[in-house]
């Protein structure tokens, strides 16, 4: 049996013609805007499942005791880009984009980004 898939367009014309529910089985698909555009409306999805959103898939697979583990941490790996002075990284940045991008991008431009990466990073 093929899959139905409604839009965020589909949700309005149903909501306008007073469908006030609509059943969500596997053979039904809805993309992210209709899922948020339903939840906006008012318009109750029947699930056979817990709701989730679209970009929150069921992974049958997984057992709950696996999904109840905590993810492992991260480790913020540090290079040695990474470890010079700030001073001398925003100057190897700035002259590698120059390098790759020439005059068509604005100077101070060029500093405010990198300074903005660079602070939003840490490493200034």
């Amino acid at each position: 049996m093929p899959k139905e898939f409604y839009t965020e367009r589909d949700i309005e014309d149903l909501v306008k013609r007073g469908v006030l529910s609509l059943d969500v089985s596997e053979n039904c698909v809805l993309t992210e805007l209709a899922y948020e555009k339903a939840n906006q409306l008012g318009m109750k999805l029947i699930r056979p499942q817990p709701d989730n959103p679209p970009a929150a898939p069921v992974r049958p697979y997984l057992s709950d005791k696996e999904a109840a583990r905590p993810a492992a941490p991260t480790v913020n790996a540090v290079t040695p880009a990474a470890q010079a002075a700030p001073s001398d990284l925003t100057a190897r940045i700035r002259s590698a984009a120059l390098a790759k991008l020439g005059t068509q991008v604005d100077p101070v431009l060029l500093d405010s980004i990198i300074e903005r990466v660079l602070n939003s990073t840490g490493l200034k």
